[in-house]
């Protein structure tokens, strides 16, 4: 009994406190205590600051332009002075996290309590719990986690999204909306940049159609305006994601075009593998054209992110490709987004991408590993990063740092202002103070306890006055949880035909032959368990639209 009792901890009354900033406004984030129970069934209550000193251990990741020591940075000095919980790091270089967390989870006797900005996929997520190497959750965020508690319970949608088939939760999510169904700012990732400036020095029009975009881009090569032969008409790196060529391939066929996980969904829901069609055949076609007639960046098919800013910082590129042109050239206002074109039959389509009707979201990015000592005091830290001030401040970074550039400033409110970033790259200031991992920010937040980014807003606006009138298609594949079984099955399937149709995107461009090899190809898919995989996409889909 004397020994059940020390686990007792004496509940106490727990004023408002805004734990993300320390500063007293009317809109600052109510923390309550968190309360729960023991494996021994005792009433046990976390409240911050701890009168004590408490550690936690957490494997992280940070970009290689920033601090490798994530205590170095304000917001986490502001956590642990307001919980009194000191964080021990394992930080590792962001291009490098897969392998190296790969290779600690394998090391199960010296796994830390969790890993934060985790980067589970579902495969991860479902595969180390099965070998224990991670716990589930569901019972901490009800009994320890009244931030996170409260958003699932005013959300259910997302408590659906991170409950896996068994019932379990597994992981803490992130969470970001910025608008919702076309006009979410996720729907499109790669969005194409044109110059703005060389069009006007040229005395040409924003093109309207493919035809005209090949002119033009032919024009910029022949007309050399970066001059000493440094123009690149168009600029890509394939395959990457928001700097993929894939948009301008929706003006083919169906008007499906290409998106990361080659997967869209047809008008009478029906899952489509986007690279098997014969519009994205026809893309490709058209892109190898524009391959021989020069106007392609011979780098496109090799280079990295680091080459892909250097140049167009440099002011070389006519086109190219990303979630916003302010992170890739040193004036975005010498660029506009290039609209959706028309194709040859008079296709005009914006490839949506998968999961983004929903808004921004990561079911995998903060997990707790079997060695966790004090799952409870973990969860409760963590729920801390789901206050809303704190949520915000993690996600794009902070105030009130001296000598820095900082995101935002503290009004006399309590709302956090987003500061003009000048010709600043959003991604690399942000990099600079944020910490990521898992938060929630929702609609409601923007102008009660922060304004929108105006990267955000100018993104919003280019997406609804742009984009969202040539989104043909009225449904993406949502963000389903597949169970164990499945995501093996899937996962399987994705691996093969991923490498192979990215393989053969590249090398088709690069040097044709899409025509001839395209049936071995499409048997190849089907060797590869396209149908398959397909099916159960389906199944998961038809589930989805019936709830």
């Amino acid at each position: 009994m004397k020994k059940r009792m020390k686990k007792v901890v004496l509940l106490l009354l727990v004023s408002f406190m805004m734990l993300s900033t320390g500063a007293c406004s009317s809109q600052e984030d109510a923390t309550t205590a968190a309360v729960g129970k023991d494996a021994d069934g005792n009433v046990v209550e976390i409240v911050f600051p701890l009168e004590e000193t408490a550690t936690l251990s957490f494997i992280t990741n940070a970009s290689a332009n920033s601090t490798q020591n994530p205590n170095e940075r304000a917001i986490f000095q502001r956590m642990e002075k307001a919980t009194n919980v000191h964080i021990n790091w394992t930080c590792f270089v962001e291009d490098q996290f897969s392998d190296k967390k790969n290779l600690a989870l394998a090391q199960a006797k010296n796994l830390p309590d969790g890993l934060y900005n985790a980067g589970m996929s579902d495969y991860d997520l479902l595969r180390y719990a099965k070998q224990n190497v991670i716990i589930s959750v569901e019972d901490l965020i009800d009994n320890y986690m009244p931030n996170l508690k409260k958003i699932l319970e005013e959300n259910p949608e997302y408590r659906s999204m991170i409950t896996a088939t068994d019932g379990h939760i597994y992981s803490f999510p992130w969470i970001e909306q910025l608008g919702s169904g076309k006009e979410a700012i996720q729907t499109i990732g790669n969005m194409p940049f044109i110059n703005k400036t060389w069009l006007e020095e040229l005395g040409l029009k924003v093109p309207t159609t493919t035809k005209e975009l090949e002119e033009i881009l032919i024009a910029f090569k022949d007309n050399d305006p970066a001059g000493n032969g440094n123009t690149i008409p168009m600029s890509f790196i394939i395959n990457g994601g928001n700097e993929d060529v894939s948009f301008l391939m929706g003006a083919f066929g169906e008007g499906y075009g290409d998106v990361v996980d080659h997967i869209a969904v047809s008008n009478d829901k029906k899952v489509i593998y986007t690279a098997a069609q014969d519009g994205y055949k026809e893309a490709i076609n058209w892109l190898h054209e524009l391959q021989t007639k020069g106007v392609i960046d011979p780098e496109a098919f090799t280079q990295d992110w680091s080459t892909f800013v250097a140049k167009g910082k440099a002011g070389r590129y006519g086109l190219f490709f990303s979630w916003d042109s302010a992170n890739i050239v040193a004036n975005m206002n010498d660029y506009i987004p290039l609209p959706a074109l028309k194709g040859p039959t008079g296709t005009v389509s914006v490839p949506r991408q998968s999961g983004s009707a929903t808004s921004g979201f990561d079911r995998g990015r903060c997990v707790l590993t079997s060695n966790c000592k004090n799952p409870a005091l973990a969860a409760a830290w963590i729920d801390q990063m789901y206050t809303p001030l704190q949520s915000i401040q993690n996600n794009w970074g902070t105030y009130g740092e001296e000598d820095k550039f900082n995101i935002f400033e503290m009004t006399e409110s309590g709302m956090l202002k987003h500061m003009d970033l000048g010709s600043e790259s959003p991604v690399e200031v942000r990099q600079a103070q944020n910490v990521g991992g898992p938060l929630a920010i929702l609609d409601s937040y923007y102008g009660t306890y922060v304004t929108c980014p105006a990267d955000a807003q100018y993104r919003l606006d280019w997406i609804k006055d742009i984009y969202t009138k040539d989104m043909i298609h009225e449904y993406v594949y949502p963000n389903v949880f597949m169970s164990r079984e499945d995501t093996d099955i899937v996962t399987q399937y994705t691996t093969d035909l991923d490498k192979y149709t990215n393989q053969k995107k590249a090398e088709w461009i690069l040097n044709g032959g899409v025509n001839v090899e395209w049936d071995e190809y499409l048997e190849k898919l089907e060797g590869y368990g396209l149908s398959k995989y397909l099916k159960v996409k389906q199944t998961y889909l038809d589930n989805y639209l019936v709830k």
